[in-house]
């Protein structure tokens, strides 16, 4: 299969970028107690659910991964940048981390208690995230639940919006419009997390993170 050439070039991108960014956000959780507070839900009900593994998918170079083994998940990462995996491996030697794409992931049918994307849709053109929410699909168990983040658009009425970001050209998406893909997709949303933007904080953008799961076998 031919690799879409947004994804190369964002790679590309990431990988020069890797090791600035690392150092800015090795250490964002610190200051984020409602981020820690869905990434500890989000670790609850996977365990709740059965438990069984959990892809940190876009995971960059590894904090997040590692937080949720500090919450007791058996996590492991995936990236599409190779300077990031190296960058996790090296921070993280006790804990998996692997280069691939979210399109195409190297991992088996129905096999993974949870999915993290965190903000690691924001690069996918619109008409190819149905595609990737189909392989979150596909690796989840039945129960199993995907968290979700992104930045919401400014207007309700837009699906989607264009932004200016400064690695690659990013998306922002309406999260009822989101949600309405999970529900095509076979991941119905359990709850949501709206975080409104701070006076500090560069962009003036909504972040938002939705929780959804995968359907029990033989569920109506």
């Amino acid at each position: 299969m031919v690799e879409h050439d947004a994804l190369g070039a964002t790679r590309e991108v990431y990988d020069a970028a890797a090791p600035v960014y690392a150092q800015l956000f090795r250490g964002e959780l610190r200051d984020r107690p409602l981020d820690r507070a869905i990434l500890s839900a989000f670790a609850e009900v996977v365990s709740a659910s059965g438990g069984g593994q959990v892809a940190d998918l876009g995971c960059g170079p590894g904090h997040i991964t590692a937080y949720l083994d500090e919450l007791g998940l058996s996590a492991f990462g995936v990236d599409a940048s190779p300077a990031m995996i190296k960058l996790a491996r090296q921070a993280y030697p006790g804990l998996r981390f692997d280069v691939g794409s979210m399109a195409a992931l190297n991992i088996a049918d129905g096999v993974l208690g949870g999915v993290l994307s965190r903000w690691s849709i924001i690069h996918t053109p619109p008409q190819e995230l149905p595609v990737i929410l189909a392989e979150f699909h596909r690796v989840l168990a039945p129960g199993g639940h995907l968290l979700i983040g992104f930045s919401a658009t400014g207007d309700p009425s837009h699906p989607t919006q264009v932004f200016d970001h400064a690695v690659a050209p990013a998306y922002r998406w309406s999260p009822d419009h989101l949600a309405a893909i999970l529900r095509k997709s076979e991941l119905a949303e359990v709850a949501r997390m709206v975080r409104e933007p701070q006076p500090t904080d560069r962009r003036q953008f909504q972040e938002v993170q939705l929780l959804a799961r995968k359907a029990w076998a033989g569920a109506v």
